[in-house]
Parts: structure tokens; sequence; C-alpha cells
């Protein structure tokens, strides 16, 4: 009976492990930007172009003013097109103030059809403050689906968790 407790227990604990979460532990799910660089040669006459404004949060309130909670965000730029491939020409991130703090790109980038690109804001870094927000410029072929641009943000903090979702509105 012994025995048969243990296999039991050890069975058990083997059946629950995910198989796809092992296959995609360590794997680095943002992307290499240089690796998606393209020179669009459309004309712009076939293009529609746009600016969205996402709005995202480095750290939040806490008790008052003076106290803030730390969040790690994920943006997720989405291509909802079943056909098309999209372009992002400006990814920058903004902080509180509106200075921008970083680029994330100098070249124009694709995204494939139902594909999904991330930037990822490590929970410590503290830079972009309670208003931080990204700024796209991006283009499509014209009468196409527009690009989806999401914010996850989530942190932990004993038994604590906090998460929300934020999503971009177009600017022009």
């Amino acid at each position: 009976m012994k025995y048969l407790t243990l296999f039991l227990l050890v069975f058990i604990a083997v059946s629950c492990k995910d198989p796809l979460k092992q296959q995609k532990k360590g794997v680095d799910l943002t992307h290499d930007w240089e690796s998606r660089e393209i020179n669009v040669t459309t004309p712009d006459s076939l293009m529609t172009k746009g600016s969205t404004y996402l709005p995202v949060y480095s750290e939040i309130y806490q008790q008052n003013k003076n106290f803030t909670f730390n969040l790690t965000t994920t943006v997720s730029i989405r291509n909802i097109s079943l056909n098309d491939t999209i372009y992002i020409y400006k990814a920058d991130y903004y902080d509180t103030y509106g200075t921008r703090i970083r680029q994330y790109l100098d070249h124009p980038v694709y995204l494939q059809p139902m594909e999904t690109i991330e930037i990822v804001v490590d929970e410590e870094d503290e830079d972009g403050g309670t208003g931080a927000n990204f700024v796209f410029d991006w283009a499509i072929k014209k009468n196409k689906l527009e690009p989806l641009f999401e914010a996850v943000m989530i942190s932990t903090a004993g038994q604590q968790g906090l998460s929300f979702t934020t999503r971009g509105v177009r600017k022009k």
C-alpha cells in the first residue's frame, strides 16, 4: 500500500506538468528588431498611415501619492489581418512628463499576418512613471485592417497580485 501511494503521488506530479510550457521555458518572446528590418517600397498612394497612442504604467500609486507600486508592462503589437503585412515605423516610449526616454526602432519593421511582437518594460524600470505611454507610427495597404496595440501591466508581491490592460487609441 505504501508503494502504491508513493507511485500515485509521483504519477500525479509528473502528469500535472504542461508539456507546452516546458517547451517554451527559457524562450524569449520579444522579437529581434534588426531581423525584422524592411525597406517599404509600396507607393504612399497605396498605403494608409497612422499613429497610435498607448497608455502604460511602470508604476501606480498605492495608499497615497508618496508611495508607488512597480509593474511589469508587456506591450503587444498585433497584426489582426489574415492576409496582409503591416509596417511599424516608430515605437517610442515616453515618461509621465512627455519626455521620450526610449526609441525602440531606427528603421521600419514588418509584422506578418496574424503575428504579434512584444515590448517588455521590466518591473524594476521606473523611468516611465505613473503616466508612461508609447506612440507608434505604422502603415497598412489602403482599406486593410489596422494594427492593434494593447498593454498588460502586472505585479505580484507576497500574496497580492495586480494586473490590468490598456488599449491603444488612433491619433491620426
